[in-house]
């Protein structure tokens, strides 16, 4: 008889609960969450087991990529989805969320999440390592450059001269501001050779993916934003149609339909928000710095003078989304052709 095994991860322990195919609990307990005791757990109490899931989380991608190579037939949740269902259960628990995942896998209802690879999500742990330092870099810039007004100091613009050193520079006009400034001086400029030192490396994995390449060919798309867009898709193939990465990436206006009422609104902002946000940069460069012509651009521009910039860049974006895909589909490249 088959089972339905559903995993409650925390980060110490794993409520486990399997249940039999008419529901019956044939086990309930908990295991550590290192992926051999899991194994070893669902082996031991589910050697039958039709099913094994698990929300997605943060060691959701390591435990899947585990269960996988052990042979267990794993399922990762979309959490959305899944919490919905288990938040109709009076009490909140551990076992309960265990449970109630195993009846998920029993009856069939669930929508399935999908878990990137360990190159995509090397990929991935790059740019996020390069955008939290972008981060700290302007709040250090910030920081530095409200000081310099506190003190009655100014940090004017000087052609070929970094922020950084012109900062430095007004440390020789006033010694209070140099016992604060030269701290934060020092940990900007370790800020900076680290994004120096993330930006190499992303740069050489681009050079050596054609996939990149070819999305680099499309206006406004560097080599962060395709390599944002490849490391989150991963796999085309999972898009029947180009148009569908458009939702998929929160780029499409939530729609509101009953009865007689029926109205669009924001944007859904569901999926990836790093590469919806270089999308957005994206399509600001098409749409304000990129001269010349072409189909898109044409596109955008009329958007712009009938609905506003604001949301002719969502439509750019959303645009560059569906083509980007459709270029990682069939091979091609970008066609720079203006609009008739």
């Amino acid at each position: 008889m088959a089972s339905y095994v559903g995993l409650d991860v925390s980060l110490a322990e794993t409520s486990v609960c399997v249940l039999g195919d008419k529901g019956e609990v044939r086990f309930e307990g908990k295991a550590r969450s290192r992926p051999e005791d899991l194994v070893e757990c669902i082996r031991r109490c589910a050697g039958d087991a039709e099913r094994v899931g698990l929300e997605t989380g943060q060691t959701a991608g390591v435990l899947v990529r585990a269960l996988k190579e052990a042979g267990l037939p794993v399922v990762c949740l979309e959490t959305r989805h899944a919490h919905k269902a288990l938040s109709a259960r009076a009490n909140k628990t551990d076992r309960n969320d265990a449970r109630g995942l195993a009846e998920l896998m029993r009856v069939g209802w669930y929508r399935e999440a999908w878990v990137r690879g360990a190159s995509a999500q090397a990929v991935r742990s790059l740019l996020l390592g390069r955008r939290l330092l972008m981060q700290t870099k302007r709040t250090l810039e910030n920081t530095l450059r409200g000081a310099v007004k506190r003190f009655g100091l100014m940090i004017t613009k000087t052609a070929g001269r970094t922020f950084k050193h012109r900062a430095a520079a007004m440390m020789d006009r006033d010694p209070a501001y140099a016992a604060f400034a030269a701290p934060l001086l020092a940990v900007l400029g370790t800020v900076l050779a680290q994004i120096a030192s993330y930006e190499r490396q992303l740069r050489a994995i681009a050079r050596g993916d054609g996939t990149v390449r070819r999305l680099m060919t499309v206006p406004g798309i560097g080599y962060l934003t395709a390599l944002a867009f490849t490391s989150t898709l991963e796999d085309p193939a999972r898009f029947k149609r180009s148009e569908d990465v458009g939702a998929y990436l929160g780029l499409t206006p939530r729609v509101h339909q009953s009865g007689e009422i029926d109205r669009s609104g924001r944007i859904t902002r569901t999926g990836d928000g790093m590469t919806r946000s270089y999308l957005f940069e994206a399509a600001s460069v098409v749409l304000t710095r990129i001269t010349r012509p072409s189909a898109l651009r044409s596109w955008g521009l009329r958007l712009q003078e009938r609905s506003g910039l604001k949301k002719a860049k969502v439509a750019v974006a959303r645009k560059l989304a569906v083509m980007m895909h459709a270029i990682w589909s069939d091979g091609t490249e970008f066609e720079w052709r203006a609009a008739a």
